[in-house]
């Protein structure tokens, strides 16, 4: 496994307008592809509100509030103070499994909610880490997933909502899920939960899980080597004159000959 750089674009009061992180994105995605090392970039956004490309319009701000098309999987999201967002550029092993690095990518986020004392797990059929429905309470989103694989190389990622106002939501359907809720690892944990104590925690966990999936790809059989033809072996002709053998008529004819001479000495 590769090493894997962390670099900060800013938090709280230096928190990072979208386009310019989006930016940012981009230029670490092209050094990758070109060889440079598997990257990931941590910051908070100023709000703002992500759509990705499967996102309806009936899902989008009801008040007109502006919005920011990507180039992401998945649908509508917000993004502001409070909430740690993590965008991994990484060059994923071969054959690349993108559900695999996803679910890699929700692991890091299910063991670093469960440092905090949130119990995070996933939910079938949906991205990103959630908190099972009970106690009257319906599924609710902890952290949301989307993102794009190009030339091999990851881009876009995951927030992890920490202690946001949970406000902004109410304006969107999120992730165009309806029957769900949102929710902060403050709320989950019963106490102030900040970005600046998760940081340390997801570069901690990062490299652990290998994102790019080297320990993890599928193993292929090794090749069987070409058959190759035997080299004909070098004949060596020998060449053995054949004694005649001798004919019925000469082996009589021998025989009497003999007869003959053992009659002559006899007499």
């Amino acid at each position: 496994m590769g090493s894997l750089r962390i670099e900060h674009l800013g938090f709280g009061a230096d928190a990072v307008e979208y386009t310019a992180g989006w930016e940012r994105q981009r230029q670490v995605h092209a050094e990758v592809v070109a060889g440079a090392e598997d990257t990931v970039l941590l910051l908070e956004h100023q709000p703002v509100y992500t759509a990705g490309k499967r996102t309806e319009p009936q899902e989008r701000p009801v008040d007109g509030t502006p919005v920011v098309d990507v180039d992401r999987g998945g649908k509508i999201t917000w993004h502001g103070p409070g909430q740690l967002v993590g965008y991994p550029i990484v060059l994923l092993a071969k054959p690349v499994d993108v559900v695999a690095y996803v679910r890699r990518l929700e692991q890091v986020l299910i063991d670093v909610c469960a440092e905090v004392g949130v119990h995070g797990t996933r939910v079938d059929g949906r991205s990103g880490v959630w908190i099972p429905a009970g106690a009257g309470r319906p599924e609710r989103k902890l952290a949301a997933i989307g993102i794009r694989v190009a030339r091999g190389v990851t881009m876009h990622g995951f927030s992890l909502t920490c202690d946001s106002d949970l406000g902004a939501f109410g304006q969107i359907i999120p992730c165009g899920i309806a029957d769900a809720g949102v929710t902060t690892l403050s709320a989950e944990a019963g106490r102030t939960v900040s970005v600046q104590e998760i940081v340390p925690l997801i570069e901690a966990a990062l490299p652990s899980h290998d994102l790019p999936g080297h320990h993890h790809q599928r193993r292929r059989p090794a090749p069987r080597p070409a058959a190759t033809k035997a080299e004909p072996k070098a004949e060596t002709e020998t060449k053995t004159e054949a004694k005649p053998q001798p004919g019925p008529i000469e082996t009589v004819s021998g025989a009497i000959s003999d007869l003959s001479r053992q009659l002559s000495r006899s007499n």
